[in-house]
């Protein structure tokens, strides 16, 4: 049998390295989905009851879910990466996440249309929102492109998880905006709904063991 010359060695190590190196990132990533979403739950909850805000405690249920997804996709993370198993039932609890996601948003929207609830302006909510519009679609291109070096369909489906965080913060930003400029109150529970089919989609996708090609 042939030894192997130093630069295969090499070369085999510097792999292992890479991939040890992208699944510590892809922790990393995940701590901090957790603590953002932790932070932004607690805040826009306790303020959202505060102002009797039902789109900024609405915004502050997503951001709890979305943290379930995170600490699902940390457990995973910290498993052996070619533990397929592991992988199998982080990709199906994140799709279950994601059917979560759904049902709320449309009964959450679904009561805002039948009661004519206008969303209520909230300089906390304003912030939050902002902060979210900038820092999730960040997070989500990192987490796609870990989840595309180390080959993990449970991460590129929370990367999706991530990027509705972003479309749910534009949502809440562009009804505030459409209400106080058109007196559109109804524009921000449309929007939701519309992305309710999106959202049920992604979650059977994940359910199945698939995640869709643009994910990656």
């Amino acid at each position: 049998m042939p030894i192997p010359n130093h630069d295969e060695r090499c070369a085999t190590c510097g792999g292992e390295a890479v991939g040890a190196g992208e699944v510590s990132h892809g922790r990393r990533l995940e701590y901090f989905t957790i603590g953002w979403n932790v932070t932004e739950a607690a805040v826009a909850i306790g303020a959202g009851a505060a102002v009797s805000s039902i789109a900024l405690v609405g915004f502050g249920i997503d951001s709890v879910i979305e943290s379930l997804s995170a600490g699902v996709l940390l457990w995973r993370l910290l498993g052996h990466p070619a533990d397929a198993e592991r992988e199998r039932r982080a990709l199906k609890l994140v799709g279950i996440s994601f059917l979560a996601l759904a049902v709320y948003i449309a009964v959450d929207a679904g009561q805002s249309l039948l009661l004519r609830e206008p969303p209520e302006a909230s300089l906390i909510g304003i912030l939050l929102a902002s902060a979210s519009l900038i820092v999730m679609p960040l997070l989500a291109r990192a987490k796609r492109r870990v989840a595309s070096r180390i080959n993990s369909r449970a991460l590129a489906a929370d990367s999706r998880q991530t990027s509705l965080c972003a479309y749910l913060s534009a949502i809440l930003l562009g009804g505030l905006a459409l209400n106080a400029w058109q007196g559109w109150w109804w524009a921000d529970p449309v929007a939701a709904l519309v992305m309710v089919p999106v959202i049920v989609r992604e979650g059977l996708e994940a359910l199945r063991g698939e995640v869709c090609s643009d994910c990656h």
